[in-house]
This record gives C-alpha cells, structure tokens and sequence, in this order.
C-alpha cells in the first residue's frame, strides 16, 4: 500500500462536493471511512484542465490499456470470469517497457515494492447493507431488480449487503442467498433451488417457471435432467413424475452437480425413475471417482448400461400358468336371457 500523499481525481464515489477552485473537498461518508482504515493522506487534482497535468501518465495507460485488452469488448459471464481475464492482462503487462525506458513494468515494481507498507489484518467492509422486506413470491428487490431468496422468511424483512458485483441475503444471522449483482433494471435473477419446497406442493408451476428457465439458461439445469424428468412424467404421471424430479433436484444441496448428474444419466438408461435410485448412483460414481473435488471435468459415463427392467425379466422362471378366461362370465349372458324371458 502507498506511504504519503496519493493523488486521487474528483471520482465521485470519493467528492460529493468540490469547494471553488481550491483543493478542500466535501467528501462522502463511505469514502472517509475507507481512507481512514488504510490511513491514506490523499491529495486531491483540480478540476477540469488545469488539473490534466497533476494526473502524470495515468489517463494515457488507462487508454492504452482499453485499446489493447477491451477492443473489442470482450464477451463473459460473469464479473468473476471478467475479473480474471484483468488479472491475467495485467500480469502479461508485467513484460511490458513503455517508451524508451529501460526497466520493464515488473521491474519498476519489484525496485517500487519494499517502499510500499503493509496492509491492515482486517479488510474494509465496501458493501451497503439494505433491509428489503420478502414478497409472496419469495423475491427481494434490490435497486429496482429482483432476487430469489427461500420461501421461509417470505413476508419478513432481511438484511442484503450490496456489492459491486454481488449481493448476499441474510435471515438473521444465517446466509440463505448469494446473487451475482443484476447491472441493468427491471430483471430479475432466481435460483431454482429456493423454490423447490414450494413446488412439491405445487408440482404443476414447475415447467413454466422463471426459475427453471434461468436454470436451464445457466447449465445447472441439464438435458440429462429433462430425459430423466419426461422418463419419469410417463411412467408415474405429470405430478408424480415432477415431484420425483424435486426430490432429485434437492440432491444437488449435499451432492456435488457432476454427480448428480451421472447419476441421472445412469438411471435414465436403466429405466430407473426413482428419487432413491438416481441418489444411489450418484453415490456410486462419487465412490469412483478419484478426481480432486474443485476439478470441473467431467466423467465419460460407461455404455454397456443393462435396464433393470431387461435384468428382471431374463432372471425370472418360466411362467406355466394358463391364460386366463371369461368362460365363467358367459353364465352371467344365459341367466340374463331366461329372466327376460320370463
């Protein structure tokens, strides 16, 4: 961290007010704080022209580095996957010599470093705490967007601390939802998983929800999920076989996604629609599978899948037994026709 004074623009966050032409500024609470906890002595530019010259060759490496990493835009997924991208830009930087200078970036760093102070053993807080209250549908709004969170505080009020690219739902003290921030208004981010004790009582508002569709959207939601899911509709039935598919879904709270999901791909090519069994093959491939537990790859799924169906029919003994008959039915005709008669 800097010792001594360090220059700072008028960036808003910071000045809510610039005094006249002087260098006195109005500065904002969470930005006082923040100076405080590291102890920074800032000093602030003038504005406008006469301040260009205070700023050294800050603006110009800014544009350079536009220029250079985000033209064109680059396309993500996430602020996580953003913010990677930067730090691996800036260390490719590190090699870089601008101008005619005769050390390279990382090397002014490297002589620039032992100058530098050590940080405080406890970070600053940057988020702003809301207390938003949850809506029937168990959602929170949040700077005009929307957020899933359980359906067991629905109706109370709970705590969000607002990041720049992440909030976080507090029930008390408990965390019980965590959302990558929403840029734009109006939307609306929902996490499947909150919803799923609600719709085992009310398995009909499963295929058309919003929730389902950002799972699907997001990957966690797979196609392996919706053979099982339409395997299951046809042999227990459209309410039956989506609760089942819940019961499935509510899997992926103890068990890790890839697991959950071999284990559907097995039971669908067993013919295996039960809760219990897809749960016992995922036990099976996590048993198996010696991978380390933050990898992401995936495991090729064995192809020589015999149906539990097949397995019972070629095992069972012949069946002696004759056909069945309605002949003793036909008395029923005869002594229908002589009451008639009579």
């Amino acid at each position: 961290m800097p010792t001594g004074k360090v220059r700072y623009d008028n960036l808003r966050a910071a000045v809510a007010k610039v005094l006249g032409f002087s260098r006195q500024r109005i500065e904002t609470q969470r930005w006082t704080a923040f100076r405080s906890h590291y102890g920074l002595d800032v000093f602030y530019c003038r504005p406008g022209i006469e301040g260009a010259h205070e700023k050294g060759g800050v603006e110009g490496d800014i544009g350079w580095f536009r220029r250079n990493h985000l033209v064109p835009v680059p396309h993500v997924d996430s602020f996580e996957q953003l913010n990677a991208m930067v730090d691996e830009w800036d260390t490719q930087d590190d090699g870089r010599r601008i101008g005619t200078r005769e050390r390279t970036i990382g090397e002014d760093f490297a002589v620039e470093q032992p100058l530098l102070v050590r940080l405080p053993d406890d970070d600053f807080e940057t988020g702003i705490w809301l207390t938003p209250r949850v809506d029937r549908f168990s959602q929170v709004t949040v700077r005009t967007n929307r957020y899933s969170v359980p359906v067991r505080p629905v109706g109370r009020k709970v705590r969000v601390e607002l990041h720049a690219s992440h909030l976080v739902v507090y029930d008390g003290r408990d965390q019980v939802a965590r959302h990558e921030r929403l840029m734009a208004k109006g939307g609306s981010r929902l996490d499947l998983d909150h919803y799923l004790e609600a719709l085992v009582r009310k398995p009909g508002a499963l295929p058309g929800a919003t929730a389902l569709e950002q799972a699907r959207a997001a990957g966690k939601f797979t196609p392996v999920h919706d053979a099982w899911w339409a395997a299951a509709r046809k042999a227990h039935g459209d309410a039956a076989g989506t609760r089942a598919l819940i019961e499935v879904l509510l899997l992926h709270r103890p068990t890790p996604h890839e697991h959950v999901v071999a284990g559907l791909a097995t039971a669908v090519r067993a013919g295996a629609l039960t809760s219990d069994a897809v749960a016992l093959e995922a036990r099976k491939f996590a048993e198996t599978d010696d991978r380390p537990p933050t990898t992401t790859s995936r495991r090729t799924l064995p192809a020589n899948v015999i149906s539990l169906t097949e397995r019972r029919l070629t095992q069972l003994p012949a069946d002696t037994r004759p056909l069945p008959s309605v002949t003793a039915y036909d008395q029923l005709l005869r002594l229908r026709a002589e009451g008639t008669g009579s």
